[in-house]
């Protein structure tokens, strides 16, 4: 059966994710990656997409052993500010998230069995991340406790999950790091979508079901109806079904992604799908600032020509984003914006 929309509305959002990076010292030498250019797929289509930086550089892009679109860029001459900004319009079709259910001739149930080939792809996706025996153990309770009362179908059981995070949890912004472990989470009960997504992976990894990490952006309208409650970039995670393939869930929002979800990058962790990630060969402190805008074209007639000149190109000055969604510092020497 081939997957069509399940209307004709395809949702086109701009997205303008801009990141400055301030030094209080010169920097000399510097290495970058960027995951900024939105997934071109069956479910999205990207029709532009600009790049550029102050100062000028050029890039390189590439697809990462991920499959996701990446780009790199080195400088090699003396900088105490470096701005980085992506445009892009992003078509996202509408098509029945819940479709795969209606499809599968059998629900799938725990415990699953895994042929030795599907072991063999599957497995950066089924290990979970390392943490002491007892506290997985704990997160183990939680999620085989949530799949006992889902009769053990795996479906049930991660929609369970889905709903359990989003309502049991809280959203907290500033409450955890990036050293925080799902195991704190757990015991915390709170976070953020990053927090909320790791957490998802092991319980999905505990049971044997291979869970991946998908960053990229959510439009909220900025009603403050969603848990996410400005615009940003987001995270959430994709499980390998049986017969169904990667399939999407939203644990922040308590969600399937729909139309208002538009994926960047896949990877084991939100270490391979960072917006912005680089190494500082000089000691220098960095302060780090992030402006993001999620806007539905349909809806906002600021944007009926949305950039000038939107094409696939890498190179230039980057103006600045009026908003302050983020601000972080990080210690001197090398260090992993994002």
């Amino acid at each position: 059966m081939s997957v069509v929309p399940i209307t004709n509305v395809i949702r086109r959002l701009s997205i303008v994710h801009a990141t400055t990076y301030s030094y209080d010292q010169t920097v000399t030498k510097s290495a970058h990656r960027l995951h900024l250019r939105p997934i071109n797929d069956w479910r999205q289509h990207v029709s532009a997409y600009s790049l550029t930086t102050n100062p000028p550089v050029d890039v390189v892009e590439f697809e990462d052993v991920f499959g996701n679109f990446m780009a790199r860029f080195d400088i090699n001459t003396p900088y105490a500010e470096l701005s980085i900004r992506a445009e892009s319009v992003v078509e996202v079709l509408d098509i029945d998230p819940f479709l795969f259910t209606k499809n599968l001739a059998n629900r799938p149930t725990l415990p699953l069995v895994w042929m030795p080939w599907e072991l063999k792809m599957l497995q950066p996706y089924l290990t979970p991340q390392e943490l002491p025996d007892t506290q997985l153990k704990e997160i183990y309770d939680f999620t085989t406790g949530i799949a006992a009362q889902n009769n053990q179908d795996i479906l049930e059981t991660l929609f369970a999950i889905n709903l359990t995070l989003f309502k049991d949890f809280k959203y907290v912004p500033g409450s955890t790091t990036n050293a925080t472990t799902p195991f704190e989470v757990l015991m915390n009960k709170q976070g953020v979508c990053q927090d909320f997504a790791n957490l998802f992976i092991t319980m999905a990894r505990l049971l044997s079901l291979p869970a991946r990490y998908v960053c990229g952006y959510i439009y909220t309208g900025n009603t403050g109806e969603a848990r996410a409650q400005s615009d940003a970039s987001h995270a959430w995670v994709q499980i390998y079904i049986p017969n169904a393939g990667w399939k999407d869930f939203d644990p922040t929002n308590g969600n399937i992604p729909h139309l208002d979800h538009v994926r960047v990058g896949y990877g084991r962790n939100w270490r391979d799908t960072a917006p912005a990630a680089g190494t500082l060969y000089s000691p220098a402190n960095e302060l780090m600032k992030i402006d993001v805008q999620v806007i539905d074209l349909a809806n906002d007639q600021r944007m009926k020509t949305p950039f000038t000149q939107m094409t696939n190109h890498a190179s230039g000055s980057a103006p600045r984003s009026s908003t302050t969604a983020q601000a972080q510092q990080r210690g001197p020497g090398a260090s992993v914006k994002g």
